[in-house]
């Protein structure tokens, strides 16, 4: 009988198997790599992997362990890292190659949190060109044909802990670049509130929106990271004494979601009131109507104002959404500009209420499922307005739709409440008790 892998544990187990002696952090970054071998001729979720260094690295974590040393939270976890963030000695190629390969002399502060912690850096995961629209060379795990939308701009990131590459990695979210490919890769994402996760060493989008933050199976683990990379004081993930109450936001988010995703969100909604969590809609506010076009107002600008020399000189370089971003960015007035800063803080001020007697908000995290076509990344009209507003955000798959592909829940809490928001997301987590995984990573991974 074929032998077959075993199953990568989540960065929790680990970082508790590692500590203990039960898992040698050298077998355990060979496991990784061994799924990087098998798997990523096809899935193209990483840009460079670090084999010597990581197991070097390893190697020191088990010695530390024997001298009874302290290995840190993170202590022998491997991890992979956005190619938008710097890591010393890799290049931060952003997905743009003229770049070039000059090394980061340098990690990012967030990388610095992660190696003080133990993480081992595995490498650097593929994004979308500056994290933006145009599709990156990777494909989605769950299609065992390779034809659907991995999503982006974290494409790379979300593919790599669907697959079994890595228990965790960093993306980053703009737009949706956290959330949508997450979802559509069948894994669960945290966008931080804003500001709460440094932005240095991190080639930006737009200093108003962007967002660093993990990606990984569980509910627990992306606590486990934020506890490490962010600013906010670390809080335990206690089990509520309570069952959630959930604000549905049904206008918009339930009627323009397609039917198989909608139909797959009441499923797990069904599931959330049958274990007593209270389910009440709420209204978004009048500002709503003008998000998308602000948000994309400030994306542009702000891309425009960060890449503007280079732009005007090398402009078909660029990919065709990422120009007409640019493009639409340097013609923006200041007025204008001005007048989306002004709409950001109206909506911020106005989403507050909706969270006053819930402990979450709650809705699809996507429109549709990924789609099943390679020229694109997808819709972000369902992340963006959370992206716009700060506020945090956790993604859980909930389902499979009728086409085999993940559909996930967004939760949406107050700002700076980030582990509070983990307790209602990893309560909602465990009553779905989704378990899927890809076809294929299925094919190799599990027994016949």
């Amino acid at each position: 009988m074929q032998q077959t892998m075993p199953h990568l544990p989540s960065a929790c187990e680990a970082s508790r198997q590692v500590r203990s002696g039960e898992l040698d952090p050298v077998d355990l970054v060979e496991q990784c790599l061994a799924a990087v071998d098998r798997y990523d001729e096809s899935i193209r979720a990483w840009v460079g992997v670090s084999r010597v260094v990581a197991l070097r690295h390893a190697e020191r974590i088990a010695s530390a362990r024997a001298r009874g040393k302290d290995l840190g939270p993170l202590g022998g976890v491997p991890i992979g890292i956005k190619d938008i963030i710097d890591v010393a000695g890799l290049p931060t190629r952003a997905g743009y190659p003229l770049r070039g390969d000059r090394a980061a002399p340098v990690d990012a502060v967030l990388v610095t949190r992660l190696r003080r912690a133990g993480a081992i850096v595995l490498g650097k995961t593929v994004t979308t060109q500056f994290a933006c629209f145009d599709p990156s060379p990777t494909r989605n795990p769950w299609d065992p044909e390779l034809r659907h939308s991995p999503g982006g701009s974290s494409s790379g990131s979300a593919a790599a802990v669907a697959a079994g590459m890595s228990p965790v990695t960093i993306g980053t979210q703009t737009g949706g670049s956290l959330v949508r490919p997450s979802s559509y890769c069948g894994v669960a994402a945290m966008k931080p509130t804003f500001g709460t996760v440094p932005i240095d060493g991190i080639v930006p989008v737009a200093h108003r929106l962007d967002h660093p933050g993990p990606i990984a199976r569980t509910v627990e683990d992306l606590h486990l990271i934020l506890g490490v990379i962010s600013d906010l004081p670390v809080e335990e993930l206690l089990e509520p004494a309570l069952p959630p109450r959930l604000g549905l936001v049904g206008d918009f988010y339930m009627t323009a979601a397609e039917p198989r995703v909608r139909q797959a969100v009441e499923a797990a909604l069904d599931k959330l009131c049958f274990a007593e969590a209270t389910l009440e809609e709420v209204a978004l506010p009048p500002s709503f109507r003008e998000v998308h076009r602000m948000h994309g107002r400030i994306m542009a600008v702000e891309a425009a104002a960060y890449h503007r020399a280079q732009f005007l000189e090398q402009r078909d370089s660029y990919g065709p959404n990422l120009r007409s971003m640019l493009e639409e960015g340097i013609a923006t007035t200041v007025p204008e500009y001005e007048e989306a800063i002004v709409h950001q803080r109206r909506f911020r001020r106005e989403i507050q209420p909706m969270l006053v007697a819930v402990d979450a908000l709650v809705m699809p995290a996507t429109d549709t499922t990924a789609p099943a076509r390679l020229d694109t990344t997808g819709p972000s009209k369902f992340q963006a307005p959370w992206s716009y507003a700060g506020a945090p955000v956790v993604s859980i798959p909930c389902g499979l739709a009728e086409d085999g592909m993940p559909v996930a829940l967004q939760l949406v809490g107050r700002s700076g409440e980030d582990f509070q928001l983990l307790r209602t997301a990893r309560w909602c987590e465990r009553q779905i008790e989704f378990a899927a995984r890809p076809p294929l990573a299925r094919k190799e991974n599990e027994p016949r």
